[in-house]
């Protein structure tokens, strides 16, 4: 038996079951478990507070499953990982590959650090159903469109990894001992704010393993539509489990395929996995075109006629827009740390489309308030919206918000959740406040401006508002031929 000592370097990785990089190492050795807070890089890779707020809750998670043996470490990875191998004569490092470009940096400086000191760099697929690399046209180029990725890239490829499922051995180095613990790493505020995210959420792997038995049994029936209906528990609440890796994607495939073997609704199974599919694509957008975060991927949106407005910021951030189905999406976020897929675009719309906002500042609230905000999935999301990606949303689509809430919200049950203000006020006017009469809101208990604001844009004459800008882009003379 090999008694020599490997490090695996924990990142988005927080589980031990089906992570291909701990098994190999602890097939190998003796393992030194690694998690490093790297604080040293670019904006883009600063992790937002929600995000925090978990990543703290799935560390504290796992060290109690590696019975507190989790080596912690605070600043720039590129030379902590090469220190400690040096210092205690490892003779491997494993690690979970992260895609990011800020990452994959990481990574090639450490393998040549560890390369130069005689120590074997070996890294794994952990996160991804496919490489980025390896999903491809033909000529090599990338696919920006997703329905040829999907359909010709991944469904033609090779089968996924399977899951490697639970180590044989645990043959942890014990007398090891972190100078730093998990509180050290300053991931929490002082201020305690995060009631609402912990009413929401459990995290640990093994409440992932439930969260991913439950939705497959009792939640999949009618997801491809009841996912769309905010009041309806019929998302699959894995975003963030997979986002921080408390689920391997290789083991929601596999059991997703077993599922899919003796289902009735195809439909809901297959819907499901165009959202992995969706994700697969976002994470190879951004290994091919590392810009993604912050550039628009069509060059005219350059000349685009962004509007700078602090208080219409604020007030979209605040969810106090005066729209009652937007401000219920973003007070959601804000307190729980989530938003269903549907009220994103609602939302995201409102901010790009009719408030004029630059994309970009959308981003930055969602990957501050989101627990699973992706760099990838955040990304092309707000691109996609925002019409400026390379497979975007039509820029002239405006979402309307109270239609959207009168469709997907018919009975009032999610705004009355998010938006207490306007609990009693009748339904027909819930999506639209301001055409009630001044009796009925009054019988309601609503003073537009004083108990719930009045909208802080026109939504007819901001969506026109959003197609001359469009249209200015464009070259065109007549916004009527958007």
């Amino acid at each position: 038996m090999n008694s020599k000592l490997q490090i695996h370097w924990f990142r988005y990785d927080l589980r031990i079951a089906d992570n291909p990089a701990l098994h190999a190492a602890l097939t190998a050795g003796h393992v030194l478990p690694v998690f490093i807070l790297d604080d040293t890089d670019d904006v883009t890779s600063k992790i937002g507070s929600a995000s925090k707020w978990w990543l703290h809750q799935g560390l504290q998670s796992l060290n109690l499953s590696l019975g507190n043996r989790l080596f912690f470490c605070r600043g720039d990875s590129k030379e902590i990982i090469p220190r400690l191998a040096e210092q205690y004569g490892v003779e491997a490092v494993f690690w979970n590959r992260c895609y990011e470009p800020h990452w994959a940096d990481i990574d090639r400086v450490v393998e040549e650090k560890l390369v130069r000191f005689g120590v074997a760099a070996k890294s794994f697929n952990g996160s991804q159903l496919w490489e980025p690399w390896e999903v491809v046209k033909r000529d090599g180029e990338p696919y920006k469109v997703f329905t040829p990725f999907f359909k010709r890239g991944c469904l033609s490829h090779s089968l996924p990894d399977e899951p490697v499922g639970l180590p044989e051995l645990y043959r942890w180095k014990d007398n090891i001992k972190s100078q730093m613990s998990l509180e050290d790493l300053g991931l929490l505020s002082s201020h305690d704010w995060y009631q609402g995210l912990r009413e929401r959420w459990v995290v640990s792997e093994d409440q992932a393993q439930k969260t991913l038995s439950g939705f497959l049994e009792e939640k999949l029936s009618g997801y491809s539509e009841g996912r769309d209906y905010p009041a309806q528990p019929k998302t699959s609440d894995l975003a963030p489990l997979i986002r921080w890796g408390q689920v391997s994607i290789h083991r929601i495939y596999r059991e997703l395929c077993r599922k899919r073997e003796s289902y009735v609704d195809l439909e809901a199974a297959d819907r499901f996995f165009s959202q992995l599919g969706w994700r697969e694509f976002s994470h190879c957008l951004l290994h091919h075109f590392p810009g993604l975060p912050d550039h628009n991927m069509q060059k005219k949106f350059d000349a685009f006629p962004w509007i700078e407005d602090d208080f219409m910021l604020k007030s979209w951030q605040s969810g106090n827009t005066g729209i009652p189905f937007v401000d219920a999406a973003m007070r959601e976020l804000w307190q729980t740390g989530f938003m269903h897929n549907r009220l994103r675009m609602v939302v995201g719309s409102f901010l790009v489309k009719n408030l004029l906002i630059d994309w970009r500042l959308g981003r930055d609230w969602f990957w501050d308030c989101l627990v699973d905000a992706d760099l990838a999935n955040n990304s092309m999301g707000w691109q996609w919206i925002a019409g400026c990606g390379v497979d975007a949303a039509p820029y002239f689509r405006v979402f309307n918000p109270v239609l959207q809430g009168k469709k997907f919200d018919a009975g009032g049950e999610y705004t009355r959740r998010f938006v207490p203000e306007l609990e009693r006020l009748p339904t027909k006017f819930l999506f639209n406040p301001w055409e009630a009469s001044d009796s009925i809101l009054s019988e309601a208990g609503v003073v537009l401006g004083e108990t719930y604001p009045r909208p802080i844009v026109d939504l007819r004459a901001s969506r026109i508002r959003a197609l001359k800008a469009y249209a200015s882009i464009r070259g065109d003379k007549k916004t009527s031929q958007i």
